[in-house]
């Protein structure tokens, strides 16, 4: 998700329905530790959180210079407290711009006037807006909480009016829509459309895309981190071919399956006879090797389970 391509296809995703309005090359990497002092108190205990990937987002439209900050955390477990710890990624980084704010007035000997002085923020001062982004990579709905209003324990609208909300920016495979993963620019579409398919019909998925028949190496080993898969790449010029490799596992599955099939034939009869030697029963040996009928039957008989 660091990769700025990546980075960038989520976004797009979230805010303009896959447009193609952030570039990669406009983003730049920034420090994910947010480390602020409390708000006014500069003798307080630093907190320290560490976000899993930030960047700044530099662009111009409409002759206008945006600047934003992304931030974009990874789940592949539901986290049920999500909103509160988004929000304070968030608050954090707010708090942050104002400190940095007042270091440099400070640092330039910047005359403040005695109210710009009690925040070290100037009137015409303004903040960098900051949108957290939560990837879930799991198969399962997303059943937490998507905002901090659904958190709380009362449901009195006039209350709810004076507490500020705080929604939940989510990404979940599970409700993306199958015509919305086109919207997608990026191998990220192809993993979480895998994810969402995983425990039914993916291998008719793969099959009718046939983006899958050329999937990056990154991709590839995304999928099967997230979903515990077992998929053995063949890697050609960086990249992988996903049907061929869901057919390999396929057959390897049922050879698998026939093996450990022949497996438990062999242990079933290694009873019957223990059984058969015990109850001094020779014949019988001697016909459970030629009828197979005789076989069950006395499978039956001495409870050996044989399905």
């Amino acid at each position: 998700m660091s990769k700025n391509e990546i980075f960038a296809d989520a976004f797009n995703f979230l805010i303009y329905d896959g447009e193609q309005v952030i570039k990669s090359e406009e983003l730049k990497e920034l420090d994910s530790t947010e480390i602020v002092l409390p708000y006014g108190n500069e003798a307080g205990e630093p907190k320290q959180k560490f976000r899993d990937v930030l960047k700044l987002w530099s662009a111009k439209q409409d002759e206008n210079a945006i600047y934003v900050i992304f931030g974009i955390e990874n789940q592949d477990k539901v986290h049920y407290a999500m909103s509160v710890k988004n929000m304070l990624y968030d608050a954090m980084n707010y708090a942050k711009q104002v400190e940095n704010a007042k270091k440099s007035y400070k640092k330039n000997k910047v005359k403040l006037s005695e109210e710009e002085f009690l925040s070290g923020f100037r009137k015409e001062d303004k903040l960098l807006p900051v949108i957290t982004l939560t990837v879930y990579f799991g198969a399962e709905k997303w059943d937490g909480a998507k905002s901090i209003h659904e958190m709380l324990s009362i449901k009195n609208e006039k209350l709810l009016k004076f507490v500020p909300d705080y929604k939940l920016n989510l990404i979940t495979p599970e409700s993306i829509k199958e015509e919305e993963f086109d919207r997608f620019k990026t191998g990220l579409g192809m993993a979480m459309q895998y994810i969402k398919h995983q425990n039914d019909d993916v291998a008719e998925v793969i099959a009718k895309n046939r983006k899958f028949e050329k999937l990056d190496r990154d991709t590839a080993n995304l999928i099967n981190t997230v979903t515990g898969s077992k998929l053995e790449f063949e890697e050609t010029k960086g990249e992988v071919n996903m049907c061929r490799a869901l057919e390999n596992f396929r057959r390897q599955a049922k050879e698998e399956g026939r093996e450990e099939g022949r497996e438990e034939g062999e242990n079933n009869l290694l009873k019957l006879i223990k059984f058969l030697i015990r109850d001094n029963k020779q014949q019988e040996i001697e016909e459970i090797t030629t009828d197979e009928r005789k076989r069950q039957e006395l499978y039956k008989f001495y409870g050996i389970v044989t399905e």
